[in-house]
């Protein structure tokens, strides 16, 4: 088994075949956390998770990006997490990438916000962070919680703040843009989840455009390859980690 554990079945790229999509993963034996990002496909994730009896779960949360177009609704968000399916509040967090550094402190309010309701639902944050280490790392420090950095981008050090707040790091495609190598050397095999991001960050051995979760496979092997360990180690330990943390 592989726990893909962030992907974006619930996004426009999949509206036409998210179910073929997920029956050529559940056929693989890959598990999914689709991941919301505002309100609409949060309730979408929801609703996909909600088809599939095992193998299929969701996330819900408004990403940083949105937050200058929809203002976050607790109780709207709390009402999605009456479904059985919710393992998440996420993705949330900060983005200072361009324009969007031009909203930090709505980020900062927002997040903290999504931060009281994971607290208050008992449930672990998927972290979206996007050069604003220093500043999820400050609000972290003072705000408790479990959860994953999810495509984490950062250096060794900041890794290893996230580890020693027992933090999970989420390894995807990302790692064939950035060089990741000495975070995922160093990084403890059972403080790592996989994911893909899809329909983002194609690993390049998978010959197409749009990325999905069966891909996952691809990322597994080449932490295997950077730790120089077995591909069922990393298979089995990455599944166990996306099991303890989202309890699934």
């Amino acid at each position: 088994m592989l726990i893909d554990t962030h992907a974006h079945l619930n996004f426009n790229d999949f509206r036409s075949d998210f179910d073929e999509v997920i029956k050529r993963s559940l056929a693989e034996d890959v598990w999914i956390i689709n991941v919301g990002s505002n309100y609409e496909t949060s309730k979408k994730a929801v609703e996909i998770a909600e088809r599939y009896e095992k193998g299929i779960y969701a996330a819900i949360g408004l990403h940083p990006i949105h937050v200058k177009d929809e203002n976050f609704n607790a109780s709207k968000y709390r009402s999605l997490c009456q479904s059985d399916k919710i393992v998440a509040i996420g993705e949330i967090g900060l983005d200072y990438f361009k324009d969007y550094g031009l909203f930090k402190e709505k980020q900062k309010e927002v997040f903290l916000q999504q931060l009281n309701l994971a607290k208050e639902l008992n449930l672990p944050v998927i972290f979206h962070c996007r050069k604003a280490h220093n500043d999820l790392l400050e609000i972290l420090r003072e705000n408790q919680t479990s959860g994953v950095i999810h495509c984490f981008t950062g250096t060794w050090k900041q890794a290893k703040e996230y580890l020693d707040m027992r933090f999970y790091l989420g390894i995807n495609g990302i790692m064939y843009k950035f060089d990741l190598k000495e975070v995922i050397k160093k990084t403890p095999l059972d403080k790592i989840l996989i994911e893909t991001d899809c329909p983002y960050l194609t690993p390049l051995q998978a010959g197409v455009e749009r990325n999905e979760p069966v891909f996952i496979k691809y990322i597994v092997q080449d932490i295997a390859k950077i730790k120089d360990i077995d591909f069922q180690k990393v298979a089995q330990t990455t599944s166990q980690n996306a099991r303890n943390l989202f309890r699934i």
